[in-house]
């Protein structure tokens, strides 16, 4: 039987394949207040401002393509029941063949119904004022905005407390809920830390790689399979 390797991905999973971090040194998102972008505050003083940001996002994300780390985690399957927690709303971990991907802020390339938060649709183009579900209510990107409760944090906390092993790559874990997630693993399961610019040290069960992630997971990728 296959040991269970849960993947805690963040921003910097995705900045290598051109992907910006979510947020710029001086706090602005693509040069807005993350306030006016990403709360249903925000949504409802100007929808169609919030509705351009996102489609911005979700063209850029049709010319970006997967990197390096996105590979080697997929093909970590052939060795581990992987499954992968993600703070991203991008859909490279699926693009580069991973098969169980949990995404925990939402996904770009999915929309919502405003008058039903569980009828969830594919979308692939610009989303616009007018543009409703079969109901009549307006849809809005499916995004966990600041302020809103995050719907997958219940099957993500089931999923570490089965974890045999557990990765964090380019996440600062100060973000919650999905920064407590790494206190829900059994105790003493071997964790690995991927981040440039790490906030904590090894320890004990800690092995902190400080690489950008497609040098850091290449390097745990072969620590693992040849421990396997």
């Amino acid at each position: 039987m296959k040991k269970h390797l849960v993947v805690l991905t963040g921003a910097g999973m995705s900045a290598e394949s051109g992907i910006k971090t979510f947020r710029d040194a001086d706090g602005l998102w693509e040069g807005h207040d993350v306030m006016e972008v990403a709360t249903p505050e925000g949504f409802k003083a100007n929808p169609e401002l919030v509705l351009d940001f996102y489609n911005q996002r979700r063209r850029q994300l049709f010319e970006v393509e997967p990197n390096k780390a996105h590979y080697d985690l997929a093909r970590l399957e052939n060795n581990f029941n992987v499954t992968i927690i993600t703070q991203n709303v991008d859909d490279l971990h699926e693009r580069a063949g991973s098969n169980n991907v949990i995404h925990l802020h939402g996904e770009l390339l999915k929309v919502r119904s405003t008058g039903n938060e569980s009828d969830i649709q594919a979308w692939q183009t610009d989303l616009v004022l007018g543009d409703t579900c079969k109901k009549g209510y307006q849809l809005r990107p499916h995004i966990v905005w600041f302020g809103e409760d995050v719907p997958m944090i219940e099957k993500a906390v089931s999923i570490c407390e089965t974890a045999d092993t557990l990765l964090i790559i380019g996440t600062s874990m100060q973000v919650y809920p999905a920064a407590g997630l790494m206190h829900y693993v059994p105790h003493n399961t071997p964790t690995y830390f991927v981040d440039p610019k790490p906030n904590i040290s090894s320890k004990e069960n800690l092995t902190v790689i400080t690489e950008p992630a497609t040098v850091g997971v290449s390097k745990i990728s072969n620590m693992l399979n040849k421990g396997d």
